[in-house]
């Protein structure tokens, strides 16, 4: 298991001052947000060699705009968000990270009903299953995945649970060639799921060998251990499945000050770690 930090979210001045915090304080990787994508390269090579890019959690073009449109009725704004993930996933394929995260659209539809020929539910699928099934070999060619999100009902409508995640990854790979399903996964992310599920570690084992990469937040939305997650219960089901992967916090810290905000995180850190070591013994 490793734990990673999102870059953006460490409590320093410029990027790499971040990148020595988040290594001295026991963070194996960071988490990469949106910025354009010459800016990413660049923040790449000023912390090569200090700490590893674990992950992109975002969809942006080139020069830095945020594009979730996967599910839009407009097909070049599709085509941007397609084309806007290559050139993510060709970064993350770069630098050996495990991938991009993307959820797929955030607020409600917009695809218009077209009942009784196709429902909303029907015709997101469809659009959905097809980018997976462009994006999924392009991913697995540079050797990496693109993750679908789930997320809470106040953010998104359309993927909230890890079963809906694992029920569009399925369909997306039926009867296509292995080079989809190896370039697909989920993302699982604690703080969403203490929303949706009516059991988080049922949800993680149901779920299985999908989970490609982990995100973590206490019910706060604030560090693990801030709140009245069970993270020993998730991270069992964790375990049992076999998950050794990443588990990158997505959340801010507690604290008034840059010392304190630092102190939380370190102390998180340390609590992600004996959860882990609890949940495994």
């Amino acid at each position: 298991m490793q734990i990673a930090l999102r870059l953006q979210q460490v409590a320093a001045d410029t990027m790499l001052d971040k990148a020595k915090w988040a290594a001295d304080h026991g963070a194996d990787g960071v988490e990469m947000g949106c910025m354009a994508h010459d800016r990413l390269r660049a923040i790449a090579d000023e912390i090569a060699g200090v700490i590893a890019i674990t992950s992109v959690c975002a969809n942006c073009t080139a020069d830095g705009r945020r594009v979730f449109d996967f599910l839009n009725p407009d097909k070049a704004l599709r085509r941007q968000s397609i084309e806007a993930s290559k050139g993510i996933l060709k970064f993350c394929g770069e630098v050996g990270a495990v991938g991009q995260i993307v959820p797929p659209i955030f607020g409600a539809a917009v695809v218009p009903d077209l009942s009784p020929v196709m429902s909303v539910f029907d015709l997101e699928e469809a659009l959905m299953v097809a980018t997976l099934r462009e994006i999924g070999p392009y991913a697995a060619e540079h050797k990496t995945l693109f993750m679908v999100e789930p997320l809470n009902r106040y953010e998104q409508h359309y993927l909230r649970t890890q079963a809906d995640g694992v029920r569009v990854l399925e369909k997306a790979a039926q009867g296509q060639p292995a080079q989809v399903a190896a370039g697909i996964g989920l993302l699982t992310d604690f703080f969403h799921m203490h929303i949706e599920e009516t059991d988080t570690p049922a949800a993680i084992r149901a779920a299985g060998r999908h989970v490609a990469h982990v995100h973590i937040a206490d019910n706060t939305r604030e560090e693990a251990g801030s709140g009245d997650i069970d993270f020993v219960a998730g991270f069992k089901a964790l375990h049992d499945i076999g998950f050794d992967g990443v588990l990158a916090f997505e959340c801010g810290f507690t604290g008034d000050t840059v010392e304190q905000q630092r102190a939380s995180a370190a102390r998180s850190i340390e609590y992600v770690r004996d959860c882990w070591a609890k949940a495994g013994a």
